[in-house]
């Protein structure tokens, strides 16, 4: 039997927050839309305390910010990106290009072809989230697209150096100190100062989540990043208190970040509670943890594994960290997540900053029909079409033909016709 030891806030409290937030957002995307740069730097003034004449990084700047951070850091972004080009590498070397003669005379192919113009969105306003600038800007690149253009929000009242620089050793070609809704809404739709893209990646909270939604159609975007979320599944094989670390570590994203801790351990189910007041006395980011938790977290306890992966799929949580007698049984058959955390040696902190997997992945649900981002986002596959001879053409063409005429599509009948008449007379 599956028993919900905790709950979080109801469906009709987080629709109200929902509504409140799409309306907010609808109103700053209108007015960008309107008045431009004027009402970006206003927003960002309103929000970020923020309003320089140009909100593009020069190269000075650029060159400050890295040479104000120490060797050690330098070393430390550039070892992550390592990790993070080598896995986007491999992925993109296992797409193909394809063409085949599928009958005799017909050539179909299709081609992978990078988006020409990126804007990556990197959070930063709360803490400066340098490996967010790993996972879009440079993956983006790796995928081959012309134009990567990166904003994050001013941290501490400027640039944040650690961003800049990862930014920069990523491949950014455009590097912008502009944050929230705003910054989406200027790379997307565009201003006077800034060209709009393409497409429109990164993670974000609501409302940028929100404001990528609304954008959506008009540019594309990776996928509906929003508040973290975060799943342990966990049996007596391992403690409340690593539990307790393990959701603790993502609720401080944000006060609305899900945990869920789903367990056949009873003992767990009973510890998890006091096990996670004693992290919390650890950590600095207590206020806002303990408030992700008190609202959003949820503890269910399960007798079977079955159970668990009933309530693992319902949920469909952005991270799910397995730490069972055999975190392989749930690998097989888990079908909805945004990223899998498989064994006790592995966390998704790993996953956040360095291990080379990507780290830009469905909330909401979006794990139901989509996977994280990697370079196949910044691809698309275009697929082309030959007849290389008439009698190829005509033979398919009377095929096209009758179906055209099954549907009282006449021009569309008359396309094929035409050619197999033509074709005909010259054979």
């Amino acid at each position: 039997m599956i028993q919900q030891l905790k709950k979080g806030q109801s469906a009709q409290v987080k629709a109200s927050n929902q509504a409140q937030v799409r309306a907010t957002v609808e109103g700053i995307l209108t007015d960008i839309e309107q008045r431009g740069d004027a009402a970006v730097r206003e927003y960002s003034q309103k929000f970020d305390n923020w309003a320089p004449q140009n909100m593009r990084l020069s190269q000075e700047q650029i060159d400050a910010c890295i040479a104000s951070l120490s060797p050690q850091t330098l070393e430390d972004i550039k070892f992550a990106q390592t990790q993070i080009r080598r896995f986007a590498q491999i992925q993109k070397d296992s797409m193909h290009d394809v063409e085949v003669e599928t009958l005799p005379g017909i050539v179909l192919g299709h081609r992978n072809i990078p988006v020409n113009s990126v804007g990556c969105y990197i959070p930063g306003g709360k803490y400066p989230l340098i490996a967010s600038a790993h996972m879009s800007v440079l993956t983006a690149k790796v995928a081959g697209v012309k134009r990567v253009i990166a904003s994050a929000p001013p941290f501490e009242g400027k640039p944040c150096p650690e961003i800049v620089a990862a930014m920069h050793l990523a491949g950014a070609d455009e590097i912008y100190c502009l944050g929230g809704v705003q910054a989406v809404a200027a790379m997307a739709i565009g201003t006077e100062s800034i060209v709009g893209v393409d497409m429109i990646v990164g993670p974000g909270n609501a409302y940028v989540a929100e404001a990528k939604r609304q954008l959506f159609g008009r540019v594309g975007i990776d996928l509906f990043a929003g508040p973290t979320e975060t799943m342990v599944i966990c049996d007596d094989t391992v403690d409340a208190e690593l539990v307790a670390v393990d959701l603790l570590g993502q609720a401080e994203h944000g006060p609305t970040s899900p945990a869920y801790c789903v367990t056949t351990s009873k003992k767990i189910a009973e510890e998890l509670p006091a096990a996670i007041d004693l992290v919390l006395s650890r950590l600095d980011t207590a206020p806002v943890a303990s408030v992700a938790w008190n609202d959003f977290g949820e503890i269910y306890l399960c007798d079977t594994d079955e159970e668990a992966l009933e309530v693992a799929e319902r949920l469909c949580s952005e991270h799910v960290q397995v730490m069972t007698q055999d975190p392989s049984w749930y690998h097989d058959r888990m079908t909805r997540y945004g990223a899998l955390f498989l064994g006790h040696r592995t966390n998704v902190s790993y996953g956040d900053k360095v291990i080379g997997t990507n780290h830009t992945l469905p909330t909401m649900g979006a794990g139901r029909y989509t996977g994280g981002l990697w370079v196949g986002k910044f691809i698309k596959t275009h697929t082309y079409q030959r007849v290389l001879t008439d009698e190829a053409s005509v033979m398919i063409g009377e095929y096209c033909s009758r179906l055209c005429g099954y549907e009282h599509m006449s021009g569309h009948k008359e396309q094929a016709d035409i050619r197999v008449r033509r074709l005909k007379q010259e054979a």
